[in-house]
């Protein structure tokens, strides 16, 4: 039985919904499920938790440079191969991860509706 995989992002985020799009196009084994965190059935969002995708998994929650990697490792090829960065520490993967989050609206733009694949 394939694992359960689901994908929390901000849906309002040209960057993030651009991203899920994306995903969808090269999730060829449709793995992934998604929910947009502004989504009134998610129970307990958190302002700061917009400011990062989350990937569920086995009933863990992974964040930021973690989470954006486990999704490319289960892509089509030529996306697993972004696993190597699994060997940069985390606290320098999360740092850049963190720079493009504080500014992503800024730099992307943002949606007038919430994105919903």
């Amino acid at each position: 039985m394939e694992e359960s995989l689901m994908i929390l992002y901000d849906g309002y985020c040209h960057l993030c919904s651009r991203s899920v799009q994306w995903i969808i196009r090269n999730d060829r084994r449709a793995r992934f499920t998604y929910k947009a965190l502004q989504e009134d059935s998610f129970p307990g969002t958190l302002e700061e938790a917009r400011d990062t995708v989350q990937l569920l998994m086995a009933g863990k929650r992974y964040e930021r440079s973690t989470a954006a990697l486990m999704i490319a490792v289960r892509l089509r090829f030529p996306w697993p191969l972004l696993g190597i960065f699994f060997l940069v520490p985390r606290f320098f993967r999360d740092a850049l991860y963190k720079l493009v989050a504080r500014n992503r609206k800024r730099w992307f733009g943002e949606r007038s509706t919430c994105y919903l694949p």
